[in-house]
């Protein structure tokens, strides 16, 4: 249920409604936008009388909502959310390229790329440190030593980095981390979330290989349940019958949940493709959408990557997607 209150309502009786509400066993979630203040409760409103409360004179008007997620949902807060993370924004029209190897394999390379992907347009560098792989015996990341060289690119050039985290035991680990991301096989590890909603860290939750974008939105609510409300959704393609990508990329996803939520929604084309040639296409789909963002495997030498070499640009073919989205960017706001 949502309470929207009047404009310049009297903060007095504000609190007293909130009292109230919170004494019948309610979290009352505040949100204060340009235009009006809206109180989100959170918990069984069943026997709340809509009329008692409609009948305030602070209050301009109360909805049921029978969504589930409740903190993600745009009723509860209808303007976008903005993610600043040291100083680089994301969502609200702030588009933003996150760039960078899908893992981390030395020094020279990540530096390398990192600072050939600032060059072009990227503002937060990604880079796998802990690498979930379908194989056992496949490389799994450099774990820790990772995510100093990581540590060491931000460095470099200044730039907020975001990367994988597989186990809330490896949260330690992530204190230098500006984002840190969730990957699809984890979007629905519970405990992982909870242990995330207690962090002041922007989260990147990735969509899982199978599900929809209510159990999205329900993984999001794990995280701002624990009070963490940064958080960033990331479409990166799921699992249908069709084999000749690697995913099933669901660019109707970025329009939809621009509707069911306010959080900022980031396409992952590398993923959702696993060929590097139609990235291209897909990122200037992407962009024209709706996306806030793009997250891009960039490796200088992807015929020897030791990860998910087939899907990863060129710096050079990084910049000249970056130059294209641009573009159409310019030409989408001004339509």
């Amino acid at each position: 249920m949502v309470v929207i209150l009047k404009d310049h309502a009297d903060q007095k009786k504000v609190k007293n409604l909130t009292d109230w509400l919170e004494n019948q066993g309610l979290a009352v979630h505040s949100v204060v936008g340009q235009y009006q203040t809206i109180l989100g409760l959170i918990g069984d409103t069943s026997k709340v009388d809509i009329d008692l409360i409609e009948g305030l004179d602070i209050v301009d008007n109360v909805k049921r909502i029978s969504e589930p997620y409740k903190n993600a949902n745009r009723k509860f807060h209808p303007d976008d959310t903005v993610i600043d993370v040291g100083g680089v924004k994301i969502g609200g029209g702030h588009f933003q390229f996150f760039a960078g190897p899908c893992s981390i394999e030395g020094r020279d390379q990540i530096i390398s790329i990192a600072k050939d992907v600032q060059k072009a347009g990227a503002k937060i560098l990604r880079g796998g440190a802990f690498k979930p792989r379908t194989s056992p015996y496949a490389f799994q990341g450099m774990r820790g030593d990772g995510l100093k060289l990581m540590l060491e690119a931000k460095k470099e050039t200044g730039m907020p980095i975001v990367t994988e985290i597989m186990d809330a035991s490896h949260l330690p680990l992530f204190e230098d981390v500006d984002i840190i991301q969730v990957g699809a096989r984890n979007m629905q590890n519970f405990e992982l979330l909870k242990e995330l909603g207690k962090i002041d860290k922007p989260i990147f939750l990735k969509r899982g290989l199978a599900a929809t974008l209510q159990e999205l939105l329900m993984s999001a609510e794990y995280i701002m349940a624990e009070g963490n409300e940064k958080v960033i959704l990331c479409e990166r393609g799921i699992r249908t019958f069709e084999t000749a990508t690697r995913n099933t990329l669901d660019l109707s996803a970025v329009p939809m949940l621009k509707e069911m939520s306010h959080l900022p929604v980031v396409v992952d084309p590398s993923h959702a493709t696993g060929i590097a040639r139609l990235v291209k296409p897909m990122a200037f789909a992407a962009a024209a959408c709706g996306a806030d963002g793009l997250m891009i495997e960039v490796h200088n030498d992807p015929a020897h990557a030791l990860c998910d070499g087939p899907q990863a640009l060129h710096p050079e073919e990084f910049a000249e997607v970056a130059g294209g989205v641009n573009k159409i960017l310019e030409a989408v706001r001004g339509l």
